[in-house]
């Protein structure tokens, strides 16, 4: 069997910054990635890269942040007056925000977003939105563990059931 649509991957990788080389990331074979191939849940290029693999064989590719988690974008950073990060009481709490500490936010519209904390300032919060890993070209090494047919139940809710996946 080859991976193809509709066929349920465990795959187990190391993900680190291609131009850096630092691990971001990495799963074992105790806790391996297992997805639903082709239902749009992971980077497009990825499956690209898998495609037709078969169980046993290996992978190494990477991919340009642009066709990833996109470029860092500076209209995602913004500066926050800290009165909105005020308690009831009208109190701020630094040792709640620390530099580099992901705090969920929400947008005008109700958007759920998560900014990670640039800088704090006795008047802003500096924020940035942009995800985590925008701006980073992603290289994978990694092999493929198992592959199965996914039952009807799985592909109707477009996510794997079951151990290592979702559980209703």
């Amino acid at each position: 069997m080859t991976i193809q649509e509709k066929l349920v991957v465990s795959l187990n990788y190391k993900l680190s910054d291609h131009k850096t080389g630092e691990k971001i990331e990495e799963t074992s074979t105790e806790n391996p990635m297992v997805f639903l191939y082709g239902v749009g849940a992971i980077i497009p290029e990825f499956e690209e890269n898998i495609y037709g693999k078969k169980v046993g064989d290996s992978f190494e590719f990477v991919i340009k942040s642009e066709n990833a988690y996109g470029t860092a974008d500076e209209n995602q950073v913004a500066m926050i007056p800290l009165e909105v990060f005020h308690d009831e009481n009208g109190n701020f709490n630094a040792e709640h925000f620390p530099v580099g500490a992901l705090i969920p936010m929400s947008d005008n519209e109700g958007n759920n977003l998560r900014g990670r904390v640039v800088e704090v300032t006795p008047e802003l919060i500096k924020m940035d939105f942009n995800h985590p890993l925008a701006g980073t070209d992603l290289h994978f090494i990694g092999e493929v563990l198992a592959i199965r047919e996914a039952s009807q139940d799985e592909i109707d809710h477009g996510h794997v059931h079951g151990e290592h996946g979702h559980h209703h």
